[in-house]
């Protein structure tokens, strides 16, 4: 019987170390994934303020021609 007390105790050691070990290398994936996506929210942040950056030059440019031609503007919505 002492034998079979010793042997659970060892065993729920070593459970115990698993389920630490699972609950790291969970953390660790967790924490990847949350760094992938904030580099993917970044990247999307910067594309989009560039696409901004282009479009509002765009818009002064046609403004521009348009004035050179003396064209009347639409209203702008």
């Amino acid at each position: 019987m002492a034998d079979s007390s010793t042997t659970g105790v060892d065993s729920q050691n070593i459970e115990s170390g698993n389920v630490g070990e699972l609950a790291s290398m969970i953390q660790g994936v967790l924490q990847q994934t949350q760094d992938r996506f904030q580099h993917m929210s970044d990247t999307i942040i910067r594309r989009i303020d560039d696409m901004t950056k282009r479009i509002d030059d765009l818009e002064k440019n046609i403004s521009d021609l348009m004035a050179q031609n003396q064209v009347d503007q639409p209203p702008t919505v």
